[in-house]
């Protein structure tokens, strides 16, 4: 069977060795592929899509530390976020983009109900609606869980072990990302929200956990 030819209009094949290159230009080059990556992505990227651009042995971590020294000094960063990373512009700046029209027209708002049941559930997960409303000491809506499962803070986890096998909830990686946390063990200590008044040994204080409702950093 004849080999079939490639076309000028077929894109030429990928190089992400760079084998003929320089060690230091190899490097830099791969560092230029990310941040050209992470500056297009609209969402964190992870680990296994930076891989593809960038040599079999090559050290992403490494790498990611390089752009980070390149960008010291600049208003904006590499952050570390839903177990990916992402463009974020650093915090210090996030008054002055409030101040423009530079920021976003629309961010994600949450109600005082909904962040209390986000924080239950972030802070007890896999969790059922029912034991989210014993958490709170009040019942807990199908709505607020409806609304949050919209705005992607939460999803469905496995059926708990309970009569009626009922749906347990979790959190999103859009959680993760709409407060600006790389994973779960970023979250708070509950016994520093304890300490703080937030919450008791078995309740979270329902009038007093309302900061968390938004996320402050500038994206």
């Amino acid at each position: 069977m004849a080999k079939r030819k490639r076309t000028d209009a077929e894109s030429p094949i990928f190089d992400a060795e760079l084998a003929d290159m320089p060690v230091d230009l190899r490097w830099r080059e791969w560092m230029n592929r990310i941040e050209a990556v992470l500056f297009a992505a609209p969402r964190p990227v992870e680990r296994e899509v930076l891989a593809r651009v960038i040599g079999r042995d090559a050290n992403i971590d490494l790498l990611i530390d390089d752009i980070r020294a390149d960008l010291m000094g600049k208003p904006y960063e590499i952050a570390s976020v839903a177990g990916g990373w992402q463009f974020r512009t650093r915090p210090t700046y996030a008054s002055a983009i409030r101040a423009s029209t530079a920021g976003p027209e629309r961010r994600l708002e949450l109600t005082q109900a909904e962040t209390m049941v986000l924080v239950s559930i972030a802070y007890h997960q896999p969790i059922t609606r029912a034991g989210v409303s014993e958490i709170l000491g009040r019942e807990i809506s199908r709505d607020i869980i409806g609304q949050l499962r919209d705005k992607d803070m939460i999803a469905a986890g496995p059926r708990s072990p309970t009569p009626g096998a009922p749906f347990t909830y979790v959190t999103t990686k859009g959680f993760l990302g709409h407060f600006g946390l790389n994973t779960l063990r970023d979250l708070p200590d509950l016994e520093a929200l304890q300490d703080a008044g937030l919450a008791t040994a078995d309740k979270l204080t329902w009038d007093r956990v309302n900061s968390m409702g938004s996320s402050e950093g500038a994206e």
